[in-house]
């Protein structure tokens, strides 16, 4: 109802290929020395950059959807499109975990970016009843496996450094009413044990998803928070997947961090360079919607002591789902993409 997360039918495949993309990193990455050159971003993949560590210390994907089509432009000639594309390909995205293989999946990730002197950021969305039956619906039969599916991802980081955004929507969807009350209980227990367990790994932070600065109000949801496990995370997170500006974004996330205990949070600002779009029904305009733009690049230098990082946790050029003349959603689509990173954000 508030953002269709993005991961879908299409995850196990993008996995296969962002595993792939790990392989040819640790072949080819450059790190930065310790001379002229240190601070300069690093080389990745082709034509593909990163910035310096101190700035921005994610991952960024060689073998990324993005990559991939700037290599295919490139051979096609398209170097206008190409360019546009690379604003994408040269920014760290976060890699969503399908429930097949979450363990191999989690220790691709993960060891290519220890080798590149990285942090992965990861996105668990496997909940059971996610999406409340719309674009991103499916999750994991039930709450015994979803248990399983934490425990394969937390072997799958062991003690590498990773950042993990932990189910988008499903706190907000229990206070919306869109999840049916006799699974409340359920899904604050899983949340919780979710928490837990990845917060007692080494090197792991984890965020629980908080909503976006659209949808209600801070005192709606910091309850459900903490009933969720928020005191034993690193923080939460806001606007996943969504358009909202990094302002009021910031707004919202202070407003509710003073509601549970000072936490720090995450902003996604992957599409948001251009506001939300505010036309047609309020409930389509989150999915796919027109004249966005790419908003601030990944970074840990962010406007606010409270903001640990604005993150790339949506991948730009994604579908939300089968609207507005979209894919499945998670699909890459080629027109979206170039629209965000030709826009004015």
């Amino acid at each position: 109802m508030y953002g269709s997360r993005g991961a879908g039918a299409a995850a196990a495949r993008r996995a296969s290929v962002a595993l792939l993309g790990a392989a040819l990193l640790v072949a080819g990455c450059s790190s930065s020395g310790d001379g002229e050159d240190k601070g300069a971003p690093e080389e990745v993949g082709a034509k593909i950059t990163q910035q310096p560590e101190e700035t921005d210390p994610f991952w960024v994907n060689p073998g990324s959807n993005a990559a991939q089509q700037v290599e295919s432009l490139e051979r096609a000639g398209k170097k206008d499109q190409a360019a546009l594309i690379r604003r994408i390909a040269q920014q760290p995205t976060g890699e969503w975990i399908s429930p097949e293989n979450p363990e191999e999946q989690a220790r691709g990730f993960t060891e290519a970016a220890d080798k590149a002197g990285r942090t992965a950021l990861l996105v668990l969305y496997n909940i059971p009843r996610r999406d409340c039956g719309q674009y991103s619906q499916g999750g994991a039969a039930d709450g015994d496996t979803y248990r399983k599916f934490i425990d394969d991802v937390a072997k799958g980081i062991g003690d590498r450094a990773a950042t993990v955004v932990l189910e988008p929507d499903a706190v907000l969807h229990l206070v919306d009413g869109c999840t049916p009350d006799q699974f409340h209980e359920e899904r604050y227990d899983l949340l919780k044990g979710a928490v837990a367990k990845l917060a007692a790994l080494k090197n792991t932070k984890v965020y629980l998803d908080a909503g976006n600065a659209g949808w209600g109000r801070p005192d709606q949801i910091f309850e459900p928070l903490k009933w969720a496990g928020i005191d034993q995370a690193d923080g939460f997170a806001v606007n996943v997947s969504n358009f909202y500006s990094t302002e009021d974004s910031i707004a919202y996330g202070k407003q509710l961090s003073a509601k549970v205990g000072g936490k720090h949070f995450v902003v996604d600002t992957s599409r948001n360079g251009n506001g939300p779009y505010t036309e047609g029904a309020p409930d389509e305009r989150w999915c796919n919607p027109p004249g966005r733009a790419l908003g601030e690049t990944p970074t840990v230098r962010t406007a606010d002591p409270l903001v640990d990082a604005y993150l790339w946790i949506k991948r730009p050029g994604e579908s939300d789902g089968e609207c507005k003349g979209g894919p499945r959603a998670g699909v890459w689509w080629t027109d979206y993409a170039l629209e965000l990173a030709g826009g004015t954000g």
